[in-house]
């Protein structure tokens, strides 16, 4: 089992928070929290200093060196 966050709007239509890729149908269950989701900006800033543990790594700088000489 595994558990990804998704926002549901008023017509029904989830969209999920983060990407999950199928290896065909599953089911799913849906649990429908009593709280409003947060706004997408949100989300981003609560996520901003988990990411940056990954983002500031010197080998992130090195992955990515190409895209900078690309730019220049």
């Amino acid at each position: 089992m595994l558990t990804i966050e998704a926002v549901i709007d008023r017509a029904g239509n989830v969209k999920l928070l983060q990407p999950f890729p199928l290896q065909g149908a599953r089911r799913a269950l849906l649990v429908i929290l009593d709280e409003p989701a947060l706004a997408l900006a949100e989300t981003a800033l609560l996520s901003e200093a988990a990411l940056a543990e990954d983002w500031l790594r010197p080998e992130e700088d090195e992955a990515w060196a190409y895209l900078q000489r690309a730019m220049s």
